[in-house]
Formats: structure tokens, sequence, C-alpha cells
């Protein structure tokens, strides 16, 4: 089928975009310089292509995320970047048969993946967000204090994310360098081979890092697209128009459908006025009529991809494009 002929709201991959953005930066970050983030896309089979580029290692949001890449058999080196204490999950990543690594940044953390069967850590240093992440003058300390409770300490991680999406590249560029420097002050401290940072904002500019943790690049949004990067937007939804006049109209594609977070979906031709529960009013530069489609370019992927269960190819951009395959968007959720 066409992408004009699925039922909406769908998330719609064009396949020429998104290869073209893996084949990119992989040229960019060639094999173990990058440490795809699967938070962005949520995919195993999206994984598996990344994979197939000689990326091995891979960074996840949530302990869902490393057993469900564990089961895909994408399991060589995976990173839980975000700190978790809770015992029945910890105790799911350290069975999952894969190498897993888990940030910490507190003596809570280090006892609970100690006491949970973690292996291996990274120090999670704050480097300007305020997110986690110690103080980069306490990472010796806990660093210390792990390998005292039998953890083995890779390195450092520390994730310049204030900084990432700043359309002016020079204020990034400085930016990226201070954060570096405490990061660096903790790497003193800590010791290891692993310094992990970056993201898909700074994937060319942090050259201090040893390994980036970009994600968005795969499929882009339109805050990234403000950074004029050499990736292409690859990811829309498809909706229905559903309500046409002469000021606006409405299509089946809202806030339970699209992340927010960074403000308003964007559609070709149109602009957008808002969006509620199930729709998007817009304003077209020319009428559009009742079951008409229309393609929503999301602003933020991440949380946007996070809403669907699937995720449909096309083997090109726009509506004519035809429909080539279906991929699961298998690592969504909490249940583990």
């Amino acid at each position: 089928m066409k992408v004009a002929d699925l039922s909406t709201p769908a998330l719609v991959v064009d396949t020429q975009g998104m290869y073209a953005n893996l084949d990119a930066m992989t040229a960019a970050l060639p094999g173990a310089r990058l440490r795809p983030h699967v938070k962005a896309h949520k995919c195993t089979s999206l994984a598996s292509e990344q994979a197939a580029r000689g990326h091995r290692a891979f960074t996840c949001a949530t302990p869902g995320e490393v057993v469900g890449m564990a089961r895909a058999g994408i399991a060589d080196d995976l990173l839980l970047a975000n700190e978790c204490v809770d015992p029945t999950r910890l105790r799911a990543i350290a069975d999952c048969g894969g190498r897993v690594t888990v940030a910490v940044d507190s003596e809570a953390t280090i006892a609970a993946a100690a006491a949970n069967g973690v292996h291996d850590v990274l120090i999670d240093v704050s480097v300007g967000m305020p997110r986690c992440g110690c103080a980069p003058d306490e990472a010796g300390r806990l660093a210390d204090l792990a390998r005292a409770s039998g953890l083995g300490v890779r390195g450092v991680m520390g994730y310049e994310g204030h900084v990432v999406g700043i359309a002016d590249r020079e204020k990034r560029v400085a930016m990226t360098a201070a954060s570096m420097e405490m990061l660096a002050e903790a790497v003193a401290l800590v010791g290891g081979d692993v310094i992990s940072a970056g993201g898909t904002g700074t994937y060319d500019i942090n050259a201090y890092a040893t390994e980036i943790q970009a994600g968005s690049y795969a499929l882009m949004d339109n805050a990234y697209a403000e950074l004029a990067l050499p990736f292409r937007r690859s990811l829309a939804i498809v909706a229905t128009v559903i309500h046409s006049e002469s000021t606006h109209a409405v299509a089946d594609c809202g806030l339970k459908a699209n992340s927010m977070d960074h403000g308003n979906p964007t559609i070709d031709g149109a602009a957008v006025w808002f969006c509620s529960d199930e729709h998007v009013t817009f304003a077209p530069s020319e009428p559009v009529d009742i079951g008409e489609r229309v393609l929503v370019w999301p602003a933020h992927v991440d949380p946007t991809i996070a809403q669907h269960e699937r995720m449909q190819l096309a083997d090109g951009p726009g509506l004519d494009a035809t429909v080539i395959d279906t991929w699961p968007v298998d690592l969504r959720g909490w249940d583990i």
C-alpha cells in the first residue's frame, strides 16, 4: 500500500533518509566511537541496522531497553545511562546474558548495583545539566567506593544535554568545551578507559569523549533540524484531515500521537495552531479536503516514537511512497 492508504495516525519512516543518516554518522564516528542511544527510536530492528554498520556498543535509558536489546541478541556492550535502585530491575539486567554497565552517581546507587549482580559501572558526572551525576570532585571517592564494593569501574560519563540543542554552533562549541573540562577533572580522579558523552547536537564537536551517545540522528526531528546537521528528517506521522473550513483544518494527530515538549509539530505548507488530545489544528496555505492525508513532523522524535507500537517503513519520502515493512517499537514501556 501507499503511505496515503495507512490507517491514521501512523508513524512513517522514509528509509532513504534513515539509511543516509545511518551511513553519514558511521562515516563520521566509525565503530566504537559511536555508542548509539536506543532511547531515540526504541526499536531493535533499527538497532540491528546500526550494529550492522559496526556499532556494537549501545546506550539505553531504561532497564527494559537493556533487557530487550539482549533478547534481540544485541548485547555485546550495553550501558544503562540512568541511575537505578530497583532490585528487581537491576537483577533483570544483570541476568540478561549480555555485558551490562550501569551509571552510578552516589553511595546509594553503588550499593544497589553491587547488591544485585551488576559487574561494571561508569561514574556519572554532572557537567552542567541539572539532572543526575555527581560533582566532578566527588567522582574519585565514588569510584574507590565502587571498586571496594566489588564493581569494575570502566570510566566516566557526562552528558552535556543542556548544550546539544543550542542553534548557535559557536556557543555550542564553547559550552561543550566547558562541560568536558569538568569531565576531565573527574577522569583524572577515576581512571578507566571509557569517557562517554555527547549527543546528536555535539557529535562532531566533542572530540574529548572516547564514545558519543548520539541517537536522534537516525530519524531526526524539527528541533535538531534547526542545527543544520548533515542528517535529514526521516520520521513523520501520517494523519487524516477530519474537518476543513475556510480558516483552518483539523487532522487526527494530537497529543497522544505526538510529543509536544519541544513545541508544536509542523505540517508542510501550513501553520500549526495547536494540538489537543486527538487533533492537530492547522491553517493550510491551500484548501484541504476531508479525508486527505497530511504528514505531521514531530518536534521531538524520542517521546513521539514512544507513544506508538510500530513504525511503517516506506521506500522514500512523501504520501505516494510505498510501505515496504513494519518494525515494532519493541523497547517501549516499563514492564521490566
